[in-house]
């Protein structure tokens, strides 16, 4: 805690908060094979993420360097393209393609969020030291660096998100990133345990972004890059401690000029459980719709209900949707929808689109498909309510449910039967269910982009762990770069 006397120069020793990141980072040692296992599915998920976005204008404008021709030969590649980058900007590409539709892996508690976020600052570093060392004729990174290194990311990124929630006081999700890969990047590149705890209280220290452009009437494509933005400055906040820049011991508990203060209403900040694998292995995954998670089990009840309503839209009186109390607060949203960001945190439109089309994929949320009037004449019929008993079993740690339920009620008084799916095919009960689909979206993202080689190689290493573990990470990189 900080002392009481405001006046005093003296410098305290870190926040707990601080010590406590960087002796995970630092010390913890993976065993963990579900962990391992499970960081492999979630960087196969991350790449065919990155392969799809690809196709959006949107995005790609937004890739390679910073300023014009400031490329770097023999730097950090960003996957399906031809940039050769700093970390620094190679970490904003790769996690920009990360997170674009919102189709990577999400983590719910008191604060949700997306762990793969943070492969765009893990996959930069591990490239370009990979690429480093090899010129120089020493053993670039393996593979199993990254995975490790992923585990550690979500890991942080998660325990800070159980009990804490940046959303309650305004600031957006991505703050955990920018935490989470300050502190794995800082590792990576070989910073000491004092300069893990520099760089991540220079993390803190740089507060949060709004979630304004997450919600109306602001809602735009910044969302998408955020997690990029956040990613890239955690790898500056790294190298920058490893040239000896000092850190900011009570970063956080500072009275009046710490983060806790000034940005967290004065509350402590609180970690609930220990650093260990516990995010990693209990990570959702978005398998089959790029859609905001909250509203994942609402897409699938609605797919099972679009052979009911399809041939009756115009005699749908009212339809129902029961949610979770984050879902209810973050994507219930009447009135016009602008850009494709504002329609895929909607829950409205997210159910409009499966019961008249009997599809929802990203295509659907461009304004092609979002002029067809029978989807706000379809979103105006809809009410949306908390279901208390999604929100009980959404909170409860043993559970993480994200469950949603929908009846369609037509103007004769008759109506569907009320339909509900408690926790989507991505949720961890679901594995076996879940995993091939997971490898379907991967191959099918990857193949048209890459050469038959290319992908046929990429394919079987992703597919063995024990081969993917030991594979360097510049020869991994090759495969997934123009060439």
């Amino acid at each position: 805690m900080p002392s009481a006397d405001r006046r005093s120069a003296r410098r305290p020793d870190p926040d707990r908060v601080l010590v406590d990141i960087a002796d995970y980072v630092v010390g913890y040692e993976i065993k963990s094979a579900a962990a391992l296992e499970t960081a492999r599915y979630c960087l196969k998920d991350s790449l065919a993420c990155c392969f799809q976005a690809l196709d959006y204008p949107a995005c790609t404008r937004l890739l390679g360097p910073l300023v014009p021709g400031a490329t770097l030969p023999g730097g950090a590649r960003v996957p399906g393209t031809h940039w050769e980058l700093d970390p620094v900007q190679a970490a904003f590409n790769i996690g920009a393609l990360v997170r674009w539709l919102d189709f990577n892996d999400t983590w719910l508690a008191a604060e949700w969020g997306h762990p793969s976020d943070n492969l765009g600052a893990i996959l930069a570093v591990a490239d370009y030291l990979s690429r480093q060392r090899s010129a120089e004729g020493d053993e670039p990174l393996t593979m199993r660096a990254v995975l490790e290194a992923m585990i550690k990311a979500h890991e942080i990124q998660g325990v800070l998100a159980l009990e804490n929630s940046f959303n309650r006081v305004g600031l957006d999700h991505v703050l955990l990133v920018r935490i989470a890969s300050t502190a794995v990047a800082t590792h990576m590149l070989g910073g000491t345990r004092e300069q893990v705890i520099n760089a991540v209280s220079n993390a803190w220290i740089d507060g949060g972004a709004l979630r304004t452009y997450r919600h109306a009437p602001n809602t735009g494509s910044r969302k998408s890059w955020a997690a990029g933005d956040a990613s890239s400055r955690g790898v500056r906040h790294a190298l920058m401690a490893l040239t000896g820049e000092m850190g900011y011991p009570s970063a956080l508990t500072a009275p009046q000029w710490g983060f806790q203060d000034v940005l967290f209403g004065g509350k402590d900040l609180v970690l609930g459980q220990d650093y260990g694998t516990y995010v990693m292995e209990n990570v959702l995954f978005k398998i089959s719709f790029p859609a905001e998670f909250h509203a994942q089990t609402a897409v699938e009840v609605a797919l099972a209900l679009h052979p009911e309503v399809r041939d009756r839209l115009d005699d749908i009186k009212e339809v129902v949707i029961e949610t979770q109390e984050p879902g209810a607060r973050i994507i219930d949203k009447t009135g016009p929808l602008d850009n494709p960001a504002d329609r895929d945190h909607c829950i409205q439109y997210m159910t409009a689109i499966p019961l008249i089309f009997g599809r929802l994929v990203a295509a659907d949320y461009e304004d092609e498909v979002a002029r067809d009037p029978r989807i706000d004449a379809l979103r105006a019929r809809m009410t949306v309510r908390e279901n208390e008993r999604f929100t009980r079993d959404y909170y409860d740690p043993a559970k993480r449910y994200i469950g949603n339920a929908i009846q369609v009620i037509f103007k004769d008084g008759s109506s569907t039967d009320r339909v509900e799916v408690e926790y989507p095919i991505g949720h961890r009960k679901r594995r076996a269910e879940g995993i091939p689909a997971l490898v379907r979206k991967f191959e099918h993202s990857l193949k048209a982009r890459l050469s038959e080689r290319q992908f046929k190689a990429l394919k079987s290493v992703c597919a063995d762990q024990q081969r993917l573990e030991a594979t360097p990470v510049d020869a991994f990189m090759a495969l997934l770069v123009d060439g």
